[in-house]
């Protein structure tokens, strides 16, 4: 029987990056960022936050979705691995309430992926700027401000050290469709900053956040979306206004504004960047008995069996259905016995075991997201 692994390719980004788009965003898009959760705790409270409870204001790391302890830079550096990454978005909570850990992170990134591993960061501190060069020399590449209550005032002298330091200096905030006035207020503030592009999130209805946006009185833009009503709109408009006047073709020869303005909408970051990661790391770390997804997932058969009885269903598959050892796999902790879905497929009817098609994200804990059985037995 001849086995073949099918491994599709990672699809091009919905939208290509334009030229003057932040490097952090080109690489985020094509699924090559690994995500460092590095702290849970942050002091603003924001209404708006997404964060769910288990994650926010507990003070724990991630690297993507696999659970680090506190400093374990050989596991975060492992997952990086994993997945290939080309560089690293540290993210929380607020990373800079934990500063020494983010330049230790930093320095072990770059030590272990080399200078070319972009490192970039969100924060809402308007930090003492005497910190810039320490998070610069620590190999922080890219910064990113939350302005709190859109002022941009107190954080001037941070933005102006962070970029006379060498990072790259950018805004990143949620589009909120009652705050339309000051949005655009905030466009022309940033004319003459060291500010090199504003990154503008569709503000999102989650879990997390739904009763503070309940008393905003925001609704859903629709039942397939986590987008606000009325945030794509103004996002767009302000993302026009810019993109035209730095082209030279705004309305009343408005000037160039200097900087870039994207918008990244609730759908793509879950359809799009979330998917083309999960592929990656696929790609990179997938077995020889599993199958990858053009949806990010992975797949394969089973044999559900209980411990005993495992090794002689492993000799049988090698004999009888001449399957090489490479392709099966003993998983103990689910009594079972993964083997390429071709092969479960074709025996599940002669065998006297449960046989399924197993489905799981390509994560550090294989999460398990389906399961479909190919005959009447089950464990």
């Amino acid at each position: 029987m001849k086995l073949e692994v099918h491994q599709p390719s990672i699809p091009q980004p919905v939208e290509p990056p334009t030229r003057d788009e932040a490097e952090g965003c080109i690489q985020c898009q094509l699924g090559s960022k690994m995500v460092l959760f590095i702290t849970g705790e942050c002091h603003w409270q924001c209404d708006y936050c997404p964060l769910s409870e288990n994650r926010r204001e507990i003070d724990h790391m991630y690297a993507n979705e696999r659970r680090c302890e506190i400093g374990d830079w050989t596991a975060v550096i492992e997952e990086g691995r994993a997945m290939n990454a080309t560089g690293t978005g540290i993210t929380g909570g607020d990373p800079l309430i934990v500063r020494e850990r983010v330049e230790e992170a930093c320095r072990a990134l770059k030590e272990a992926f080399g200078d070319s591993h972009h490192i970039h960061l969100y924060t809402s501190i308007h930090f003492p700027p005497k910190h810039a060069e320490s998070l610069a020399a620590s190999g922080l590449d890219e910064i990113r401000f939350h302005l709190l209550d859109l002022n941009l005032d107190k954080y001037s002298p941070t933005i102006e050290a962070c970029a006379t330091a060498g990072m790259n200096v950018g805004i990143e905030i949620p589009c909120e469709p009652d705050r339309k006035e000051r949005l655009y207020e905030l466009l022309e503030e940033m004319r003459g900053t060291p500010i090199e592009f504003l990154n503008l999130n569709e503000l999102e209805i989650t879990v997390g956040n739904h009763d503070n946006m309940e008393l905003r009185g925001f609704n859903l833009t629709n039942e397939m979306t986590a987008g606000v009503d009325g945030s794509t709109e103004l996002a767009r408009g302000i993302r026009k206004q810019v993109t035209l006047a730095n082209l030279g073709l705004g309305e009343d020869e408005q000037e160039a504004y200097g900087y870039s303005v994207k918008f990244c909408t609730s759908i793509y970051k879950d359809a799009g960047q979330l998917r083309r990661r999960f592929m990656r790391r696929g790609e990179t770390s997938i077995a020889p008995h599993e199958q990858l997804t053009d949806d990010g997932t992975v797949v394969f058969g089973a044999i559900y069996c209980v411990e005993d009885e495992a090794e002689n269903y492993i000799s049988e598959l090698v004999e009888i259905c001449d399957v090489p050892a490479q392709f099966l796999h003993h998983d103990p902790a689910n009594h079972r016995i993964e083997i390429p879905l071709l092969l479960a497929e074709g025996i599940a009817d002669e065998i006297e075991a449960p046989a399924a098609m197993v489905e799981i994200h390509p994560t550090h804990e294989r999460l398990e997201v389906g399961v479909i059985w190919l005959n009447e037995h089950r464990p």
